[in-house]
């Protein structure tokens, strides 16, 4: 959603730029330490993206937050209530 707003791209897939974020954002879940219990970034104790690659993230969310509750309202309400667990 980010990257076809921002970046105008309408091929489906990300630019190189949200390309290289997507990527290090998998590559960072597939690492984490707690795995399929891991709570929101957000209320993590792990930092675990580097300062740079948090503030893109930050971007991205802050955009796409809002938006989810129209286009995925199912999961952003599954996310609001993971971010409500303590």
């Amino acid at each position: 959603m980010y990257c076809r707003r921002r970046h105008g791209n309408r091929g489906g897939d990300a630019c190189g730029e949200c390309g290289v974020l997507l990527e290090y954002a998998r590559e960072r879940l597939r690492s984490c330490r707690y795995g399929e219990t891991k709570p929101v970034c957000s209320r993590c104790r792990t930092h675990c993206y580097r300062a740079d690659m948090r503030a893109r993230i930050r971007e991205v969310m802050r955009w796409a937050g809002p938006r989810m509750l129209f286009r995925h309202p199912r999961l952003a309400v599954l996310h609001l209530a993971d971010s409500r667990k303590r």
